[in-house]
């Protein structure tokens, strides 16, 4: 990546600003640049300047570009030393100008203030602002929302709710782990709460017919010798893989993979919280099947010794009913002046109650016991397979444990600290929670990892997290594994090695910074992007724009907008346009309907007002955008 001092005036407005202290600053720079192709400044305390190197950068899609398209070139990134975003270094990187600014700071205060002074300096720019409190994130969203409403030109709303954007790692971060857990992929797009998968499929055999999926969405290079093997190590031969094929294409490919996008599954509403986690347990464990048991038992027992004392000795029922009760509990005086019948039936009834107390005393103390410790952590059943351990329960683990019971997937989290943050949501969801240390013997054992699907180790140490695969390995040699490590090399170097020492289970190991890097840079955009899967060594973008003022698409079918190599509509937004929801990755909220129309009819006319989602490549999305007019009358078109 070529990286270029800073120079006052060298460049033109329309640039994105990226401002951080860390690794993920320099990450989105690098997602702009090399995906994007935007010209980025990005500004870092002076000490960071150029002394972690730089991103490689990414090769070009392969696609002619259009003409007069300058973004379809590969930009210089341009660096401003600044021990902090004040409203000089602001300034300095052209603020005013700029069509988006990331403010990515780990101190949230520092954040807060630049987003301020960014908003006074430029009210019509938009902001996607790092926030760890997400409370003071919605309010600071809100507010910064509104001084953009005051000077804003436009009445989209899906638009001008794009002016503000508070992420965090976690929200970010946790789609992907998700998606690796599920599906074993990174190539995945959540839409509408659907799960979308990139599938990678082999050239088919003689008389083999491919599943299609919902759509082609490349063919892979012809000498491709492992296309779903390694991240990022692609062999391409001759031929190289051909995006957005159309159907003689596709019909044409001998002998060639393919990649079809496909449907894993829904997300619904999480799992509610149980109805007396606070108060005590449910009624199904408080009155459980030993404590039923004792009282049909007692009961069938009464009934018949009952009926049979009404019988025997011309007793009325309930009379006959309450010395039967008397004498089952030995609370009667004895018979000594009775019948014999009577006193038979005494001795029988004091018999069977010695039988069936015992059982209803242990019922009643279980159910005591159950209610007494309701507010505890659960363990895991004993019959449980076919799960999903998770290790961590702090923000980024609390965010995809809740993401997994969107998907209703059996968890079993492993904690060491008892206050976590994802404690009380476990406990709410009902989820099995071991305390203690995963690196101790038996920790593991006691989540059944022998008979899970795939251990998610998700806690903030590195070295703990790469111990307790390593140790559930030895456990269950074919468990896949996802890790999170902070470096992004150190990742790199740890999924390698894995995959050598395991060659036959899955190891995937994820970096915070590089998963949350595509979500931040979507935001920049506009939230228009969905996310970007990469295909070898181009990349395909997924994309939720207005059909009104894009030609190629207004008025055309959904058949006659398709370009091959360039662009092609995957679905179409069915919601009112007063009632759709900006942002079209996040999961719909309790209750709403789908929105999404995956099955599209080729011959549907596309209106103006219509919204769609599309996959298309660098330089498709880029002519599809220049046309577009800037949102607010402080940016300009540079940043759509």
């Amino acid at each position: 990546m070529t990286v270029l001092p800073h120079q006052e005036g060298s460049w033109t407005d329309g640039h994105m600003v990226v401002c951080g202290d860390d690794g993920l600053a320099r990450r989105l720079a690098a997602e702009l640049r090399d995906i994007y192709r935007r010209h980025v400044v990005l500004v870092v305390p002076g000490g960071q300047t150029g002394a972690r190197g730089t991103e490689p950068a990414a090769a070009h899609d392969g696609q002619t570009p259009p003409a007069g398209n300058a973004t379809a070139a590969v930009p210089p990134l341009r660096e401003v030393s600044a021990a902090a975003p004040t409203r000089e270094a602001l300034r300095r990187a052209r603020v005013e100008g700029a069509a988006a600014l990331a403010l990515l700071y780990e101190d949230d205060e520092t954040n807060l203030r630049a987003a301020l002074a960014a908003r006074r300096l430029n009210p019509g720019l938009r902001l996607v602002v790092r926030m760890y409190n997400r409370r003071l994130g919605d309010h600071l969203e809100q507010l910064l929302d509104q001084a953009a409403l005051v000077t804003a030109s436009a009445n989209d709303r899906t638009v001008l709710d794009a002016s503000t954007t508070v992420l965090s790692d976690a929200d970010t971060a946790t789609p992907a782990l998700v998606a690796t857990a599920i599906a074993d992929t990174r190539k995945v797009i959540q839409a509408d709460g659907l799960l979308l998968r990139a599938a990678e499929r082999p050239a088919p055999g003689r008389g083999e017919v491919p599943d299609p999926g919902l759509c082609t969405l490349a063919l892979l290079s012809s000498a491709t010798t492992d296309p779903a093997g390694a991240e990022g190590s692609d062999t391409s031969g001759s031929d190289a893989p051909e995006l957005l094929p159309d159907e003689r294409a596709v019909q044409a490919a001998q002998g060639r993979g393919a990649i079809v996008l496909e449907a894993v599954r829904r997300a619904s509403a999480a799992p509610p919280p149980r109805r007396l986690a606070r108060r005590g347990a449910p009624l199904g464990e408080v009155f459980s099947a030993r404590l039923r048991w004792a009282v049909a038992c007692i009961a069938a027992a009464v009934l018949a010794l009952t009926a049979t004392t009404a019988v025997l000795t011309d007793a009325d029922p309930v009379h006959a009913a309450y010395l039967t009760l008397l004498d089952l509990f030995s609370i009667n005086d004895p018979a000594l002046d009775d019948s014999t019948t009577r006193q038979v039936l005494q001795l029988l009834s004091g018999l069977v109650g010695l039988a069936l107390l015992p059982l209803l005393v242990a019922g009643a103390l279980e159910a005591l016991g159950t209610f007494r410790t309701a507010n505890a952590l659960r363990r895991p059943p004993r019959g449980l397979s076919e799960h999903i351990v998770l290790l961590g329960l702090g923000k980024i683990g609390a965010r995809v444990l809740a993401r997994l019971r969107e998907y209703d997937i059996p968890v079993v989290c492993v904690e060491q600290d008892p206050d976590a943050r994802g404690i009380p949501l476990a406990r709410d969801l009902g989820v099995p929670v071991i305390l203690g240390d995963v690196t101790e013997d038996g920790v593991l054992d006691a989540a059944r990892v022998h008979r899970a699907d795939a251990l998610l180790a998700l806690t903030s140490s590195d070295t703990t997290n790469l111990e307790a695969v390593l140790a559930a390995r030895t456990l269950n040699g074919g468990l896949r594994t996802v890790l999170r490590i902070y470096d992004d090399d150190f990742a790199t170097a740890v999924y390698r090695t894995l995959r050598s020492a395991h060659p036959d289970a899955v190891t995937r190991s994820r970096s915070v910074s590089h998963l949350a890097a595509p979500a931040f840079a979507g935001a920049m955009m506009g939230r228009q992007i969905l996310g970007a899967i990469p295909v070898e060594r181009k990349v395909l973008l997924f994309a939720a724009l207005l059909v009104a003022g894009h030609p190629q698409l207004e008025g055309r079918t959904v058949a006659e907008s398709f370009r091959p190599n360039a662009w092609r509509i995957l679905a179409l937004d069915t919601a009112d346009p007063a009632a759709r929801r900006p942002d079209l990755a996040s999961t719909p909220h309790d209750g709403a309907q789908p929105q999404l129309l995956w099955d599209l009819h080729p011959g549907y006319v596309l209106r103006p007002e219509d919204r769609v989602v599309i996959a298309a490549t660098r330089s498709g999305l880029a002519e599809l955008l220049a046309p577009g007019p800037a949102p607010y009358s402080g940016s300009s078109s540079a940043g759509r």
